[in-house]
């Protein structure tokens, strides 16, 4: 569903703020694949991200999704093909429109506008139905501002949003990042029941090693640019972060420098 051949990204090149921020990185992601990727910062973790989902080109190489070369399609277009979810919980919604109007939005991404109605009965019947799946009781504010919901439930329907019309890759950057504890197990357990139920090829970055190691079926950790553990299968299942960071020390031949990522 994912194929990344030999791609490399350096910001500002011939300065002395020169960062090459992916080095030669190859990655492949099957149909239905849960990949969580760890690593600290300036790592290029949400630079990989960025450059799939086509906020800036990259340098060299290729990248396909579901067998279509995108390398050279500009963001809008790629669109098309990708949900998002950002690490702010503000991204990703329109604050001033109501959580009915914001679904209504996402159902219509790639869609031509027309004069019609913009929301029928039917249609509020399907969000209410989808909404009372996360729990959160949204199901019953249609009508309210998304401004006025906590991050968490914004986020949990950001998420909505991003897999409303089952994307043929889902990018979560960080998404709970910016939420407290119990709030991110919250939608960490919204991500697993959807990403689950509708098999969406997914890429997750977080800085917490737990949640790296409890979701999903593969796990990759990034390092200066570039892939150094890919981890899957019976081996991830019986990963505890101390086997975690014994692998990154054998690999790198440094420790592990990031207590965030260490202890969530």
């Amino acid at each position: 569903m994912l194929e990344i051949r030999n791609i490399s990204k350096t910001f500002n090149p011939g300065t002395v703020n020169e960062k090459q921020a992916l080095k030669n990185i190859s990655l492949t992601l099957e149909d239905g694949d849960f990949v969580t990727v760890i690593g600290g910062n300036g790592a290029g973790k949400s630079t990989m991200l960025n450059a799939i989902a086509g906020v800036w080109p990259v340098d060299q190489g290729q990248i396909l999704i579901d067998g279509q070369e995108v390398t050279k399609l500009p963001e809008y277009r790629r669109a098309a093909f990708l949900g998002r979810v950002f690490q702010d919980p503000m991204n990703g919604t329109a604050a001033t429109m109501g959580i009915e109007e914001n679904l209504a939005l996402a159902l219509r991404r790639g869609q031509s506008r027309t004069l019609r109605a913009g929301i029928k009965g039917s249609e509020r019947e399907v969000y209410r139905r989808l909404l009372s799946t996360l729990g959160l009781g949204l199901e019953d504010r249609l009508t309210s501002k998304v401004g006025l919901l906590s991050g968490g439930q914004r986020q949990a329907l950001t998420l909505l949003m991003a897999t409303l019309k089952k994307p043929k890759l889902l990018l979560l950057d960080e998404h709970t990042a910016a939420l407290d504890p119990k709030t991110a197990a919250k939608v960490l357990e919204t991500t697993d029941m959807i990403v689950n139920r509708d098999k969406l090829t997914t890429l997750m970055i977080t800085h917490n090693m737990k949640d790296a190691i409890v979701h999903g079926n593969r796990l990759i950790m990034m390092m200066d640019g570039r892939i150094i553990l890919d981890i899957r299968g019976e081996e991830k299942k019986s990963l505890t972060v101390e086997d975690l960071l014994h692998k990154f020390e054998e690999v790198s031949g440094e420790e592990f420098a990031s207590d965030k990522a260490i202890l969530g």
